[in-house]
């Protein structure tokens, strides 16, 4: 390995980790924010405010009494509320709360009332799933979303080996190979069933005046974009990029490439690539993956992990605030659904568990959205956000989601769960998830 080489995979290192540092410091900082100021509102007292673990490098201490810390171990952090015994707050801190009076009690997370008590629990959470709903909106605010619904309008043409671009940004297209498109869902429903041609026309209306020109096939073999982890991102592949031979094939559509990489059953495929002017060979082994389908079930498939588009993109629009919010919560919701059925296909057995990816995979992932824009990376930082917030709500003792069973049974019982019990339950939780955390760490070094 050459010093230029060794220098590069330092570098790339040191991304790497910078940015999911930064990712995690964001979530944590959510999360815990969501805990503790829902507790203030709830009457509970928070004495320290942690990010990270260990030995503080600094603190300050503001005027509701909470000390604010920055910790040396940057992956994680906690709340430490009044009478907990540690940050975990599973446990009470009985020497601590025997010494106030009723009223101190009050705010103390073991001296509150159950709904203050089970709120704080389930804020952090939540917030996380805000901060999803959040980075979205603000992601449509930025870059917009396709639109006007009702007009299909090209912003930029993508450039092609060989082809004379005929349309132009601004056009309207009114119709492709003679079949009207008046809006975008009529567009997209044309480019599933177009047939494959080196040429097809385009009625557009171009500056007040209609007119019929030829352009290449709506689906070409361009990448639109490339995935996080997969056989085209280590290659190098980079969006804009056109896909003209397969394994020697020629490829005329993006719907041939799966075909020609399907045809080779896991064996290396070689790509030649047009960019920019210039043509380069590319080598790329498919990679096994677990494919989400449109009713909610998973598909494994041989992928090289990249997503075509159409010849043009369309023109974008800023929506309002109200449609803002709506839009980010319905892809919130969307990405809440797939998530879940994930888990439950993890659970049955219905896809591979190198699903389960531990701190390296997530530090990769991050790494390479960072390197493809600012777009991917609030993208996967909202995702991680929500991963993050759904784990902590599974029902295992020192997550939120424990604390939440234990509130539970006090509410059915009417005592919570003796001292006793609550530390060897909590004991087990944390076996659990140091046992779950060095599987997917062996995950992250097994699985490709």
């Amino acid at each position: 390995m050459t010093l230029g080489s060794v220098l590069a995979f330092v570098g790339d290192g040191a991304w790497t980790l910078g940015f999911f540092l930064i990712s995690i410091m964001i979530i944590v900082f959510v999360h815990e924010f969501g805990h503790y100021i829902v507790g203030r509102w709830s009457g509970i007292h928070a004495e320290i405010f942690s990010l990270g673990f260990g030995k503080p490098l600094f603190s300050r201490m503001d005027k509701h009494g909470t000390k604010w810390q920055v910790a040396a171990v940057p992956l994680g952090g906690y709340v430490k509320f009044l009478g907990d015994a540690n940050a975990s707050s599973a446990n009470p801190d009985e020497e601590t709360l025997a010494r106030l009076t009723p009223a101190e009690r009050r705010h103390a997370m073991h001296g509150a009332p159950l709904w203050a008590r089970a709120a704080t629990v389930l804020a952090g959470p939540m917030f996380n799933v805000l901060l999803t709903m959040a980075v979205f909106a603000l992601m449509i605010s930025i870059w917009g979303v396709t639109g006007p619904q009702d007009k299909v309008i090209v912003s930029k043409v993508h450039a092609l080996p060989g082809v004379e671009q005929a349309l132009l940004p601004g056009d309207q297209i009114l119709a492709v190979a003679g079949t009207p498109t008046p809006d975008v869902e009529s567009l997209y429903k044309l480019a599933e069933d177009l047939p494959v041609a080196d040429q097809i026309s385009y009625q557009v209306l171009r500056d007040g005046t209609e007119m019929t020109v030829q352009g290449p096939y709506l689906l070409p073999a361009v990448v639109g974009s490339v995935m996080s982890k997969s056989a085209a991102m280590d290659a190098g592949l980079l969006s804009g990029d056109v896909i003209t031979f397969v394994g020697g094939v020629p490829i005329r559509s993006f719907e041939e490439i799966p075909i020609v990489v399907d045809a080779a059953n896991g064996q290396p495929v070689t790509l030649t690539v047009w960019r920019a002017g210039e043509s380069f060979d590319l080598t790329l082994t498919p990679r096994r993956r677990d494919v989400a389908q449109a009713d909610g079930s998973f598909k494994t498939r041989l992928l090289i992990g990249m997503v075509g588009g159409l010849v043009f993109e369309l023109e974008t629009i800023r929506p309002g605030p109200w449609e803002t919010l709506t839009l980010a919560w319905d892809g919130t919701v969307r990405a809440l659904e797939t998530s879940v059925n994930g888990l439950v296909a993890l659970a049955r057995g219905q896809i591979s568990t190198c699903n389960i990816s531990g701190a390296i995979t997530m530090a990769q992932v991050m790494g390479d959205a960072a390197q493809t824009g600012w777009e991917s990376f609030l993208g996967t930082l909202a995702l991680l956000s929500l991963g993050i917030g759904i784990m902590n709500l599974f029902p295992i003792p020192v997550l939120d989601g424990g604390h939440l069973v234990f509130h539970a049974w006090e509410a059915i019982s009417g005592k919570p769960p003796s001292p006793k019990v609550l530390e060897r339950l909590t004991l087990i939780g944390l076996t659990l998830v140091l046992g779950l955390m060095a599987y997917a760490l062996s995950n992250d070094l097994v699985c490709v």
